[in-house]
């Protein structure tokens, strides 16, 4: 009898093998020129895998990232065809394609958090030099 954690581990096999699939594709075998230089960064198989949604970090702009979007949107009938002549598998779920903005946010977030360092310091610094002048 197979538990919950086999069904875990099969899932997410199963999640990265499309992940490395499709990454594969868009590193040069997708030909459509919307497709900007873009990376999968995860895919989540839904419960009963007959959905997928494969998040795609795209390097670029959001006008490269819609272009990629609505391209890999119109692509995925194709997609899939490919996965399963790969793969050798009978079904494939239904994808959908989401821009991951993660990096961006993770790096935007650093860059704020470096600003309020800097400024904080510079506040102490400035402390510091009035109690020195108040010392003498």
């Amino acid at each position: 009898m197979h538990g919950p954690r086999a069904k875990n581990y099969h899932r997410n096999r199963v999640a990265n093998s499309f992940s490395e699939e499709i990454g594969a594709m868009l590193e040069g075998e997708l030909s459509d020129p919307r497709i900007f230089p873009s990376v999968v960064t995860e895919v989540v198989l839904a419960p009963g895998g007959k959905s997928a949604r494969v998040f795609v970090a795209v390097h670029g702009g959001e006008e490269e990232e819609a272009s990629t979007l609505a391209a890999l949107t119109q692509a995925r009938g194709f997609i899939r065809a490919q996965i399963r002549d790969r793969m050798g598998v009978r079904h494939i779920p239904e994808l959908s394609f989401a821009i991951d903005r993660s990096e961006k946010m993770t790096s935007r977030m650093t860059e704020l958090l470096d600003r309020n360092r800097k400024r904080d310091q510079k506040r102490a610094d400035a402390m510091a030099d009035v109690a020195a002048e108040a010392k003498t």
